[in-house]
């Protein structure tokens, strides 16, 4: 979904969820799943991304909210048409849950602005209808 209306700083992000039943447990309320995450500029400025803000909510509407620099310890810088990818993961204490937040970019002109992530859910396969 794009970021910003303005095609100088239009950040498209695809996410695509991955439920670990390896790394899960269910009698110890344990559900990892892994999202796998690329952005794509689609404006005409090159743009870093800075900084993150995740909002996880597990099946009992508890969140967590996350914080920080970069991802996975990179701050990629984006050129007009480039892509980035990168998977992390994040563990619930239910089967269902849900993601959302956004990544704060700095365009190569000095220009902050937000690539928002819409919700996308956490859940093992054929559990949701």
């Amino acid at each position: 979904m794009p970021a910003q209306d303005n095609n100088r700083y239009l950040i498209d992000i695809e996410v695509h969820t991955e439920f670990l039943p390896e790394q899960s447990d269910a009698e110890s309320n344990r559900w990892v799943f892994a999202y796998h995450i690329t952005l794509r500029n689609d404006g005409d400025q090159p743009a870093r991304l800075m900084t993150r803000h995740w909002v996880i909510t597990d099946g009992e509407e508890r969140t967590h909210e996350v914080h920080g620099e970069g991802v996975i310890g990179e701050t990629p810088l984006l050129a007009p048409g480039q892509s980035f990818s990168y998977t992390s993961g994040a563990v619930l204490e239910t089967s269902i849950g849900s993601m959302h937040g956004s990544y704060q970019m700095l365009a190569d002109d000095g220009t902050c602005f937000d690539a928002p992530v819409p919700a996308f859910t956490l859940a093992p396969p054929h559990t949701l209808h």
